[in-house]
């Protein structure tokens, strides 16, 4: 079995006009976001085995917040440059490619290729993965080669869904 997290980075800044969309950093929401959302993962005992994530600013941003939160060194963050503004099957190649010693993954990525994986993934549809959105996907196979085939949605969440009205 392989369980896979898809993870929208964090919400960016748009205060910068003059830097390129890949160096876009977070804003302070997005950096709250990222670290309680990180904290709900490890409060519930979700633990990934391998952290993926994209080149941009705010993907990697994310990304280090969730590997500090994990005890995870950022020299094992796996850096994938396919995954910025990927569409679906450029996440799904890039998935299908890590190393099947790895059960549990996070990828850290962009819409709309996030939220068309999930899509793609699942017998349902889901309107948007928002910023720092979380699919939890299990694949009942043992080899990352093989997640053609449709996956069990195990959670979906985001920090508005956690906040308290």
């Amino acid at each position: 079995m392989k369980t896979l997290y898809l993870i929208r980075h964090a919400k960016s800044s748009w205060d910068f006009d003059n830097i390129p969309d890949l160096d876009r950093p977070l804003n302070g929401r997005g950096v709250n976001d990222a670290y309680e959302s990180a904290k709900y993962l490890r409060e519930n005992g979700e633990m990934p085995d391998l952290i993926v994530s994209s080149p941009a600013t705010r993907a990697l941003h994310t990304a280090m917040i969730f590997s500090r939160s994990f005890g995870i060194p950022f020299s094992k963050i796996q850096i994938e440059n396919q995954l910025y503004d990927a569409p679906h099957w450029q996440i799904r190649d890039v998935i299908k490619r890590i190393d099947n010693a790895y059960n549990t993954v996070m990828v850290f990525a962009h819409n709309p290729g996030i939220t068309d994986f999930v899509n793609h993934a699942i017998n349902h549809h889901i309107d948007n993965v928002p910023t720092t959105g979380i699919a939890c996907l299990v694949y009942h196979t043992d080899d990352w080669a093989e997640i053609d085939s449709k996956a069990d949605l195990r959670f979906f969440d985001y920090p508005k869904k956690r906040r308290k009205i």
